[in-house]
């Protein structure tokens, strides 16, 4: 992976489930999304695995049924803040699935995807949201077309079929603490 386009302070984890964008001049949104693996368990390898195609799917019952899956995000912020990266910011991760932002289809060719550590229904913590509020001043230094209008929720692109980050993430906050990087 090229440094340049990842995190500064990310543990690189390379996931095969990323190819090419068909222009990566045109990263215009970020997708803020969550996951747990098992469902409601922290600290697992089972993200990882998941990301990167090794899910044994024999080790939890949840696993036999998502082990096939080729998906991935660029980022994981751990419940500690921890920041891993999967896939650089100018490849296209496998994140959001059939999507739509404002009438364009196919998310995943113009977004990067988030993933905090979590639950729909469970708080994220302090460090999560310093984490993710660097990782975004660095994406948004990188890609000056996202704004604030442009950082959505999973939800937002797949609603219906998606409910994260869920009722619980501080939206406000979020965008409070991010806004002193816009410079518009």
């Amino acid at each position: 992976m090229k440094r340049s386009y990842c995190y500064k302070n990310a543990v690189l984890k390379a996931s095969p489930f990323c190819d090419d964008r068909p222009d990566e001049s045109d990263v215009s949104v970020l997708v803020v999304h969550n996951i747990s693996l098992p469902p409601g368990q922290f600290g697992t390898k089972g993200v990882e695995q998941l990301f990167t195609g090794t899910l044994d799917p024999d080790e939890h019952p949840f696993y036999a049924e998502i082990a096939h899956l080729k998906v991935s995000a660029h980022c994981v912020i751990r419940r500690d803040g921890t920041v891993e990266q999967y896939v650089p910011f100018n490849k296209r991760a496998w994140h959001a699935g059939v999507s739509s932002f404002q009438g364009r289809q196919k998310c995943n060719d113009f977004a990067i995807g988030i993933e905090l550590e979590g639950t729909d229904d469970l708080p994220y913590t302090d460090a999560q949201y310093a984490a993710l509020e660097a990782v975004s001043a660095q994406i948004i230094s990188l890609y000056p077309a996202i704004t604030l209008g442009r950082i959505v929720g999973h939800n937002d692109i797949a609603p219906g079929r998606k409910s994260d980050p869920g009722v619980v993430f501080n939206w406000a906050g979020y965008r409070q603490a991010l806004s002193k990087h816009l410079k518009r």
